[in-house]
């Protein structure tokens, strides 16, 4: 996989557009962003997951995914090497990250209702 497989498979996904932070790409739902390729110089996709997500995905492909360094990487921002990822493993991680960021949007959107 690469950059191109991971911008086309991001923005497969209900409601995603891309955008741009600090000057490189990312992908964004309801405005916020999952997923970007701040790191496509050094191989790297990145995903927005929670510290549990990150933990299994990590656990289960630690030849794919690891933390990104640092702050960020301790809340769960997490590299996928995109050289080594499948399509399925991309598509899915992808997923996991687009989803997390839609049921947030979605809780603060009910949480501004009440």
């Amino acid at each position: 996989m690469d950059a191109a497989d991971f911008r086309r498979i991001a923005l497969s996904f209900e409601g995603a557009e891309e955008g741009s932070h600090m000057v490189a790409p990312d992908f964004r739902v309801g405005g916020r962003i999952f997923a970007t390729l701040a790191s496509q110089s050094q191989g790297y996709g990145n995903l927005m997951l929670t510290p549990e997500q990150q933990a299994a995905f990590v656990d289960e492909l630690p030849g794919v995914f690891l933390p990104v360094a640092g702050g960020w990487g301790r809340m769960g921002a997490t590299h996928i090497r995109l050289s080594k990822a499948k399509a399925d493993v991309l598509a899915g991680a992808l997923h996991a990250a687009w989803k997390l960021r839609v049921d947030k949007n979605e809780k603060a959107s009910r949480k501004k209702k009440k």
